[in-house]
């Protein structure tokens, strides 16, 4: 995700602590800021089709951080409006490629950590996100037809920062669909009806129905076991059983967990510790787990999932929206929060 024209220049920043249990937060920031400068390497050709969403993972982490000015407003506006396509109203990931809702709502973000949402054309966005939905209430992803829950999340999502919600889909037979992509068994969710159950997708569904006030629908106590489960002796969290922790999870799980009021059900104390340890303490940013290499997807959730766990020098995160509180708060946005039982 290139950042390069975005950064103002630095002005240092103090130094970064020593020890894999210390946050490295001007390392991080710094990883951020460089991100994507060189744009001849390998790693930034291969990652065009997520640049969008890059944009979004680096401006959220620097937010949550407060250092949100040193990257340039302007510049990144005028990258996200060039990305709106003129015939749907969707946004794509970079100039050049099809529109899609996953990059619909990193676009919708990103204005609305800017206070921009003006400079788009808000309303082809709406018709954009309205006109993929399915006679059964499920969401195609772009005009490829392609179903999913995550779509079904990021259409509620971007909608409900658009202040569009209302008559604009068909809320209940949205929550249908999402339902019956329960799996009974463990009260977890996955992409279709009778598929896995897994974290991300569980956190897209418990995300969905805290934005349409229907958390009453979700077996909390037996969705609430099952992702308390995904903490493994390491202390990090898992998407699906037998599988290897990563840092990702660590907002999968936990946001969903904190939605529903069963935060407490984890160790915190030894997921902070997990998290930490993925830390790159030469270049910074977060990687999967520890010992591999850093990438600015993990970063973001590395660093939301410490802002969840209330470390310090981090601001408040919605676990809903995945932005900073005080944004949702300017907005006049509460999504439903189940409280501790």
């Amino acid at each position: 995700m290139d950042f390069t024209t975005f950064v103002k220049p630095s002005n240092g920043g103090g130094d970064a602590s020593n020890g894999a249990q210390t946050l490295q937060f001007w390392k991080h920031v710094e990883y951020i800021e460089n991100h994507g400068k060189q744009e001849d390497d390998y790693e930034y050709c291969m990652t065009e089709f997520l640049r969008m969403s890059g944009i979004y993972w680096g401006t959220t982490a620097l937010d949550i951080m407060g250092q949100l000015d040193r990257l340039e407003r302007k510049y990144i506006i005028e990258f996200v409006k060039r990305c709106q396509c003129p015939t749907t109203g969707g946004f794509a990931p970079c100039e050049g490629h099809d529109p899609h809702l996953l990059y619909t709502l990193s676009a919708v973000q990103i204005l609305c950590t800017y206070d921009a949402l003006e400079e788009i054309d808000c309303e082809a966005v709406v018709r954009f996100v309205v006109g993929l939905q399915q006679p059964d209430g499920s969401f195609f992803g772009d005009k490829w037809g392609e179903v999913d829950t995550r779509f079904s999340f990021c259409a509620v999502a971007t909608l409900t920062l658009l202040q569009r919600m209302n008559q604009s889909i068909d809320v209940e037979k949205a929550v249908k669909f999402v339902l019956s992509c329960c799996n009974q068994t463990d009260g977890g969710f996955g992409s279709k009806p009778g598929a896995e159950s897994h974290a991300g997708l569980i956190y897209c569904c418990v995300g969905f129905f805290s934005l349409t006030n229907r958390l009453h629908l979700v077996d909390v106590d037996k969705l609430g076991w099952w992702l308390c489960e995904r903490q493994l002796p390491s202390g990090g969290l898992n998407g699906r059983p037998e599988k290897l922790p990563d840092v990702c999870y660590s907002w999968w799980v936990l946001a969903s967990l904190t939605i529903m009021g069963r935060l407490h059900w984890i160790s915190s104390e030894k997921l902070q510790q997990f998290i930490l340890s993925c830390q790159d303490s030469e270049t910074g940013g977060f990687s999967d787990r520890t010992g591999n290499m850093p990438d600015i997807f993990h970063t973001l959730f590395g660093i939301g999932g410490l802002s969840l766990l209330g470390h310090s020098g981090l601001k408040p995160i919605n676990p809903t929206l995945c932005m900073p509180q005080y944004i949702i708060d300017r907005l006049g946005i509460e999504p439903q929060r189940l409280g501790r039982p």
